[in-house]
């Protein structure tokens, strides 16, 4: 099997025009965390609230979990799945993706002062959980350990769906990072692409991204980004651009990528930073 093969972070000259090419070229493997990555001002829209309270001082608390086409989904998870993900001795080890907005004080049905979060996730991802008891419970979980960790706040998981209510107060907007515009303008074909997470239960150890990009015959012609959570990679001959998010933090350093010819499939594995 005729492979191309580097190890992420080295620039490597192209060889004379017969010469077999056993690297991958990279760009610099900083690039995409180190510039400031684009953002844009999304109005999410309404999904569900969720009222709780902080452990110091037991004042209300109150959860918009509303939703936005602009957040990017997680990766895809069965019910079967979630359930060992909450059995295992890491649930964390699965992310979903959210933008957690400033505490803003409201007035409740009781005219009484109170603190509300905006929680922005994935329209699509939303609707499953609205559908789906488990993962409703799952989302207000995640949320909850999401703002505990962005405020350094305590909240109580003894908590309460409104079910006559979709938010408290107001909605803000919320400013998020956007994905990057294609470098080649012209670019428009997105190859398939799966992430795998190895082990598949308990403490995730490493993802693998497994890239089909037929008609490539060599990896000289790919170029090959990756952040602490992102993956970009532009294929100039064939047209091919891939941006995606990590649903964890990965070693950048210690990441390899593998390109087979035969198959013309492209292999990254990528060591998760542990939490």
């Amino acid at each position: 099997m005729e492979t191309d093969a580097s190890l992420l972070g080295v620039e490597l000259e192209q060889k004379q025009q017969e010469e077999l090419y056993q690297q991958l070229l990279l760009q610099t493997m900083g690039k995409v965390q180190s510039e400031s990555p684009p953002s844009k001002v999304i109005r999410p829209q309404p999904g569900m609230c969720v009222k709780t309270s902080s452990m110091s001082d037991k004042k209300k608390v109150f959860l918009n979990i509303c939703q936005s086409q602009a957040v990017p989904p997680p990766p895809h998870l069965s019910q079967e799945a979630l359930v060992e993900l909450l059995e295992s001795e890491d649930p964390t080890s699965y992310r979903v993706p959210m933008s957690l907005g400033e505490p803003h004080t409201e007035v409740d049905n009781s005219s009484q002062g109170c603190t509300v979060y905006d929680v922005v996730i994935n329209d699509e991802f939303f609707q499953k959980c609205q559908k789906d008891t488990l993962f409703q419970q799952f989302l207000i979980a995640v949320s909850l350990e999401g703002l505990e960790n962005k405020y350094n706040l305590e909240l109580s998981r003894d908590v309460k769906i409104l079910k006559n209510r979709k938010f408290m107060g107001s909605i803000a907007e919320q400013n998020i990072r956007a994905k990057s515009k294609p470098i080649i303008q012209e670019i428009d074909s997105n190859p398939e692409f799966s992430l795998l997470v190895e082990p598949p239960s308990g403490n995730a150890e490493h993802l693998i991204a497994e890239i089909l990009l037929p008609g490539v015959i060599s990896a000289c012609s790919l170029v090959l980004d990756l952040g602490e959570d992102r993956l970009v990679l532009i294929a100039r001959s064939s047209l091919f651009h891939l941006d995606i998010f990590f649903p964890l933090l990965i070693d950048q350093e210690n990441s390899v990528a593998q390109f087979n010819t035969n198959t013309q499939t492209l292999t990254v594995t990528m060591p998760v930073l542990s939490s």
